[in-house]
């Protein structure tokens, strides 16, 4: 299978995260870059750096407001009197119409859902070459690959249109099924983290010309808490074309196969030509932000399962953070899908 990667993509080095209001050391490393394409490697991908597709992909999903707050935020930050090293947040709009100010302090919270997204000096760059990544592996598919494995980093399935959150910036996947979508294509987006992706949801909420769909831990109690829930199915244009498949903590292999089949039947009865998978493997029962289960076998099986869909497939790395597993769950995926 051939494979995407920038080297850019590790300037992004966050240092802050917060969870249960205590500061730590963010999980988004630059490390993973190199766990995930040790475990490519061994599943025979072949790599090669993306092309740079310039900004229109990216501004077809994400707004112009956003994209220059993104560019030119740190150095507006850093120009503050006694401001820290990374742009984060402590205020937060009540609604998404409110006022627009002009203080760095004020976009940044307008810009960014939580404390889980700061922005440094080499972010936007890794994030812009994040996106490239994905369209790359996007045109690998349309020109006759039956798979391409993009990996992003950082992620992206958490950011919505005009705001960050959850280690993400640019949506990678929404980026690449948009540029589906505008060569006539009807692609479907299967997310398999063990988080909802909630931005992608957002971004095509009401919209019928993308299929949505994520299996994701619960959010009842679990990031990202206020989206993902199941009778969440879309609206106007988009209803029935957002489907939420949310298991309970702890779930497994087989229970995951199963709700798997659930997602494929939607994705077939859409009349889905492409398939997008937003590639989390923070489901493992190792990840550190236990949500799920999922084993290195079955991870081999879910892989093997979607193959079975017989579509084109874009593969968009998404989470799967630092443990002893996190290469070998990604070779087991990799070596299911290819059938081996």
């Amino acid at each position: 299978m051939k494979a995407i990667l920038d080297d850019r993509q590790a300037r992004h080095d966050p240092k802050h995260f917060m969870a249960n209001g205590t500061v730590a050391a963010n999980p988004e490393q630059p490390k993973r870059i190199e766990v995930l394409q040790g475990g490519a490697l061994a599943a025979g991908c072949t790599f090669s750096a993306p092309k740079d597709h310039g900004a229109g992909p990216i501004a077809a999903i994400h707004s112009a407001e956003y994209l220059v707050f993104l560019e030119t935020i740190h150095t507006r930050w850093s120009r503050m009197t006694d401001a820290s090293d990374e742009v984060i947040p402590n205020i937060h709009p009540d609604r998404r119409t409110a006022s627009y100010p002009r203080s760095a302090v004020g976009q940044a919270g307008f810009h960014q859902a939580d404390t889980a997204c700061p922005i440094a000096e080499g972010t936007w760059q890794s994030a812009y070459w994040s996106a490239q990544t994905a369209l790359t592996a996007t045109d690998l598919v349309t020109g006759g690959e039956r798979s391409a494995y993009a990996l992003c980093r950082p992620p992206g399935h958490h950011a919505f249109g005009d705001l960050a959150g959850g280690f993400c910036f640019l949506n990678n996947a929404a980026i690449a099924a948009e540029h589906l979508r505008a060569q006539g294509l009807r692609p479907a987006i299967l997310d398999v983290d063990v988080h909802h992706g909630n931005g992608t949801q957002g971004i095509f909420y009401d919209r019928a010309d993308v299929l949505t769909v994520s299996i994701h831990a619960d959010p009842i109690r679990f990031y990202p808490f206020f989206w993902g829930h199941a009778h969440e199915r879309g609206e106007d244009a988009g209803l029935g074309c957002n489907l939420n498949l949310p298991l309970a903590r702890g779930t497994g292999d087989d229970d995951y196969l199963t709700t798997l089949e659930t997602a494929f039947a939607h994705i077939r009865a859409f009349g889905t030509d492409v398939l997008i998978v937003a590639l989390g493997l923070d489901a493992s029962e190792n990840d550190p932000l236990k949500g799920l289960a999922i084993t290195t076998p079955g991870f081999s099986r879910m892989g093997a399962a979607i193959a079975g869909m017989d579509l084109p497939t874009v593969l968009v790395q998404e989470g799967g953070y630092l443990a002893p597993q996190l290469g070998d769950n990604l070779t087991s995926f990799l070596t299911g899908f290819k059938g081996e």
